[in-house]
């Protein structure tokens, strides 16, 4: 049986135009896509869970299919819940393999009954990476051209774009 229900996890702090591109194409693919914000106490953040859940709610209004969450638990206990076959995982070039590889083997291991697959990343957003779009926050640079217009205008509306 193919799965029609995902999980698409992640910090997306902030959300890229990477990030909505694996959204968008994941999307077509199933009949139901949760993408879910991953609470990470440990982690510093340029924004809030909740912050980015309206981010991506906003860029993504047109995608009736699209779920976006905040989940504060294992993603696997939240993929259960919602009935997900497939726990979705967006990967960029060989840096993020082994760490995305390493997850993929966790999560089959507290649920073999949930798949995981990767969605490779399109090539001309390789190298957007989350933690870059912040350090150019910090000092200034514009950022438009890789983030949603939701992020920019965020952005612009924090006085103080330091990490939390």
């Amino acid at each position: 049986m193919i799965p029609s229900v995902a999980v698409l996890p992640g910090s997306f702090d902030p959300p890229t135009n990477g990030h909505i591109d694996i959204i968008r194409r994941a999307s077509s693919l199933f009949e139901k896509l949760y993408v879910v914000i991953g609470v990470n106490k440990s982690k510093k953040h340029l924004f809030q869970p909740e912050e980015i859940c309206g981010m991506l709610r906003e860029t993504l209004e047109d995608k009736k299919n699209v779920e976006v969450s905040v989940w504060d638990g294992l993603i696997v206990d939240f993929a259960k819940k919602h009935n997900a076959g497939v726990i979705l995982r967006g990967v960029r070039p060989l840096a993020d393999f082994s760490y995305e590889f390493e997850l993929a083997e966790t999560n089959m291991k507290i649920c073999p009954e949930i798949e995981v697959v990767f969605l490779p990343a399109s090539s001309e957003y390789f190298f957007t990476r989350s933690s870059s779009i912040r350090e150019m926050i910090s000092f200034g640079v514009d950022i438009s051209a890789l983030v949603p217009p939701a992020v920019v205008r965020a952005v612009k509306m924090q006085k103080n774009c330091q990490l939390r």
